[in-house]
């Protein structure tokens, strides 16, 4: 699975590709916003971008998907690394900064430290699961058994 390595809080996620950087970021307790955006954000629409990382190291091309409209209108004075989480898809392993614009008094040993650490590159497909065929024919034969037992 790919690995999000969030920086800041020096904390490795896994997920599956395709997934949602915000989501996954808040399924795992990681906090993306400052005051600002927990008092009132717009709940992952593009619109408030209070949920912006900042991708510090892809370890490989592509890791998130491309930037959408409204990333590129949003955070146009903003650096090109800058991405909003809610906008951002993980397709391979990437390590991300939450809150850039916060101050982080040891960021470039931080950084340098997580980028020296090798990302796994996971699996770039869901898992396949079980169709319900599957499933019923399991049933159907459980069922058989117990009749029989009695």
């Amino acid at each position: 699975m790919p690995v999000i390595r969030f920086v800041r809080e020096d904390r490795d996620v896994e997920c599956y590709p395709g997934e949602n950087l915000r989501e996954v970021a808040l399924r795992e307790g990681v906090e993306l916003y400052g005051l600002k955006g927990r008092l009132g954000n717009c709940g992952g629409c593009g619109q408030c971008i209070t949920c912006f990382v900042d991708v510090v190291g892809e370890s490989t091309p592509g890791s998130l998907s491309n930037r959408t409209g409204v990333e590129e209108q949003k955070l146009r004075r903003r650096p090109q690394s800058w991405r909003l989480a809610c906008q951002a898809l993980v397709n391979h392993s990437v390590l991300v900064l939450t809150k850039p614009q916060v101050g982080l008094g040891d960021a470039d040993q931080k950084i340098a430290a997580a980028k020296a650490e090798p990302l796994p590159a996971g699996p770039t497909a869901w898992p396949m699961q079980e169709s319900d065929e599957a499933d019923s024919t399991d049933a159907s034969a459980e069922s058989a058994t117990s009749d029989e037992e009695a």
